[in-house]
């Protein structure tokens, strides 16, 4: 079922806006929540994107597919309201760090814990010998389009992994080995870009990674058919096997033939997920909030969390080459040993984090139950409480954020709530 108030956003868009408000209920302020399409789609995108938002909301049975292990059901059970998610719907990830490196521990499993399953199967555990153990709280999804739509050579340039500029800060590219289902996510998209060429290139002999809390996935694609399989254990053309519990050493599935959606789902929650508009801000033009972004800039906060980036060329005219604020430079930066959790993915270190982008950060409550989880685990309730655990590269910043006065503390809080 489309949720009531896209509906009657996209019956107003399409022409059909009389009586709209004798059948819905009237929505909060877009400033407020995070779901809707941006501006200017056409309305043939507009029915593309509520064609995605149906299939983001839909929730998997055993019959249609779900499982036979799984975390969630649906996608939306963990992305409330497009934002970020509750800590009851953290993704677990383990693995073991020995002589070789880290391994991810696949013969067990690995990386990721699905903790449920359907009736009369049994649900996975953490195995022994595990070093480390992550849990990821969903993040939000809006805006990912821009994100997404940035140029491969824009990330390039944010990077400094030698600290060449001395600033202390070594933001470094996630680089993944090229596998068959990186190389096909990024040729189906590649396919219908007008500058195929500007992303999905070969750097360092791998491809960057841009999407999750360390930069696992390569593009929305590569995203979204990862976490069809892995969190609702549901299958796809690029990822056609069920998952089944290898702690229990027994081969099974589920009555849903393979693949368990359609190369057109995937494709329409795709379009979903690039056509969430951006966060919208609040109180950007108050004093408190103005001396705030003043002084995040003085701190040093903006080096990792880069206000503005520009998209490259897209298909979608609304995402074409336009400048967008996220708060983030998609890199990795050694976050120091309080978020340390001896986990990692790809080629950062245990210690390294993608920069999360900050936009929505002021409302991020609203969809995590009325109270805010902070920093990738959600063990942060406060925002002082999640600056005051940045380490590694980001102490400096730190340090100069708990030196502050009470009236600059609470200009820079202002700020970071008005985004």
């Amino acid at each position: 079922m489309l949720r009531v108030v896209e509906f009657a956003v996209v019956l107003t868009a399409l022409g059909f806006s009389a009586g709209c408000d004798l059948i819905t209920p009237s929505a909060p302020p877009a400033a407020e929540r995070l779901d809707g399409f941006i501006d200017g789609m056409e309305p043939g995108q507009v029915r593309s994107h509520l064609l995605g938002d149906e299939e983001f909301a839909r929730r998997f049975s055993p019959s249609a597919g779900l499982g036979p292990i799984f975390v969630a059901t649906s996608c939306e059970q963990c992305h409330v309201g497009d934002g970020k998610g509750h800590p009851v719907f953290d993704l677990q990830r383990f693995g073991r760090t020995g002589p070789s490196g880290f391994d991810p521990m696949i013969e067990a499993g690995g990386p990721q814990l699905q903790h449920r399953a359907v009736p009369g199967y049994p649900a996975e555990s953490i195995p022994p010998g595990v070093t480390g153990i992550s849990r990821f709280t969903p993040p939000a999804v809006t805006g990912l389009g821009y994100l997404d739509a940035v140029d491969d050579s824009t990330l390039v340039v944010l990077a400094d992994p030698d600290d060449l500029d001395g600033d202390g800060i070594s933001g470094r590219l996630q680089i993944h080995t090229p596998t068959p289902l990186i190389e096909d996510a990024l040729a189906l998209e590649a396919a219908g870009s007008p500058n195929p060429g500007a992303r999905g290139n070969l750097v360092e002999g791998g491809y960057i990674g841009r999407f999750g809390k360390k930069g696992l996935t390569v593009n929305l694609l590569h995203q979204t058919v990862g976490a069809y399989h892995q969190d609702m254990g549901v299958t796809s053309d690029l990822l056609p096997e069920d998952l089944f519990n290898v702690q229990q050493g027994a081969r099974a599935s589920d009555p849903a033939p393979d693949p368990e959606v359609s190369s057109a789902t995937v494709a329409n929650v795709v379009f979903y997920l690039k056509t969430l508009r951006a966060p919208t801000r609040r109180r950007a033009a108050a004093p408190d909030v103005l001396a705030g972004e003043a002084l995040f800039t003085d701190l040093g906060c903006g080096d990792c969390h880069v206000p503005t980036l520009r998209t490259g060329r897209s298909e979608i005219a609304v995402l074409d080459q336009v400048e967008f604020h996220p708060y983030t430079d998609l890199l990795l930066h050694d976050m120091g040993p309080s978020l340390d959790d001896g986990y990692t993915e790809g080629r950062a270190l245990t210690s390294e984090w993608r920069t999360p982008p900050l936009w929505g950060i002021g409302i991020q409550e609203n969809f995590q139950g009325g109270s805010a989880f902070y920093l990738h685990d959600g063990r942060a309730s406060t925002l002082p409480e999640a600056i005051e655990l940045h380490g590694g590269e980001a102490e400096a910043s730190r340090n100069a954020f708990v030196n502050l006065d009470q009236e600059s503390r609470s200009a820079l809080l202002a700020f970071l709530r008005s985004l």
